[in-house]
């Protein structure tokens, strides 16, 4: 099927750089690629459940957004059990170490993402023993 998508200028070029230099085919392939690769993170965060250990990884524009997260970080602590933080200019890459319910974990990773000062949130889960 053919579609199209908007994509600012830089973003593509890095796309087109990067697809290249691994050597596929075209650019089609490598969208969909892509685009598998995110079904597939975002269905495997969406199916895990019970008890587990997690890590939420992600950066932010610290003078934009730093007050609403530390409210939202507040909200979960019940599974927060401790954070890295490292200050990159006005970015800013923050690790949560979590433990505790998967559902509540999806909740946080949610709500980081909702803020548009947020690059990436990035979730790795592991089963708790």
């Amino acid at each position: 099927m053919r579609t199209s998508l908007n994509i600012p200028r830089e973003l593509l070029d890095e796309f087109d750089e990067t697809w290249e230099a691994e050597g596929m085919e075209s650019r089609s392939r490598a969208v969909r690629e892509a685009m598998q690769e995110y079904v597939e993170r975002h269905q495997a965060l969406e199916t895990i459940e019970g008890e587990v250990v997690a890590m939420i990884v992600f950066d932010y524009e610290h003078t934009l957004v730093i007050g609403e997260l530390h409210d939202v970080q507040h909200e979960f602590q019940d599974v927060i059990e401790t954070t890295s933080h490292s200050h990159q200019g006005e970015w800013c890459l923050e690790g949560l170490f979590c433990r505790g319910p998967a559902a509540r974990i999806r909740d946080l990773a949610y709500r980081l993402r909702d803020f548009d000062a947020v690059g990436r949130a990035n979730v790795t889960f592991l089963e708790a023993k």
